[in-house]
């Protein structure tokens, strides 16, 4: 199974012959400049936790090249729909199955605004259940009591967590959601992008060692076999 990381919260991951791409923002970004190229990049499906610029300003394009499968709120998918993107799956709260297997789409405690302005929907988070192994990506989110909700869903063998604070957990909150889902492998995003969230990666790194967990904190454009 392999992750690779576009920067911000956007992130591919590979598993069973599948490609899942996730909050495609990689154009707006200035630290994935030079770094990673947008048109290279290939979906079969693309999951959208929320509506903001951070998480959607690649999604139209890349979706329409590629003709992977739009998956999230009713409210986002319906705007890529307008947008002119074909395959697509209307969600709320809940589980679903698709070619690949199951999976839920959970709440997380932020807002979502498209970037036209119009209403978002509620944000969300996605858990995994038939793929190579078992993950939980948030979205974006402060910590939350419903996260002890997934372990009684899944095992998980990794979960993906925003870590640089202000707009979502820090580094601190993440470690206790860690612990809320019972994940001992955590990969960060959500970090240095912005002024706000920049962090101190060694310091967030033995925090987490401390307390007996991994904390993986990917480079842009590298790829991580899990």
């Amino acid at each position: 199974m392999k992750f690779t990381f576009y920067g911000h919260s956007c992130f591919g991951i590979e598993t069973n012959g599948k490609k899942f791409l996730f909050d495609p923002f990689i154009s707006g970004n200035e630290l994935a400049v030079g770094i990673v190229d947008v048109e290279k990049i290939e979906a079969d499906y693309i999951f959208v936790s929320h509506g903001h610029g951070d998480h959607v300003a690649d999604l139209i394009s890349i979706a329409k090249r590629t003709d992977a499968m739009v998956i999230g709120a009713y409210e986002v998918v319906s705007w890529a729909e307008k947008n002119g993107v074909k395959n697509l799956r209307h969600m709320n709260f809940g589980p679903a199955v698709l070619e690949f297997g199951k999976f839920h789409f959970l709440p997380a405690a932020h807002s979502s605004s498209l970037p036209d302005g119009t209403y978002g929907g509620n944000p969300g988070g996605f858990l995994f259940h038939d793929t190579e192994q078992k993950f939980y990506y948030s979205g974006d989110t402060c910590l939350t009591m419903d996260m002890q909700l997934i372990p009684m869903y899944a095992k998980l063998d990794f979960a993906i967590l925003p870590i640089g604070g202000n707009f979502t957990m820090d580094a601190a909150d993440a470690l206790i959601a860690a612990d809320f889902i019972k994940c001992d492998k955590i990969i960060g995003i959500h970090f240095d992008t912005f002024g706000y969230i920049k962090i101190d990666h060694e310091a967030v790194k033995e925090k987490f060692r401390t307390a007996g967990k991994e904390l993986i904190l990917p480079e842009i454009g590298a790829s991580i076999e899990l």
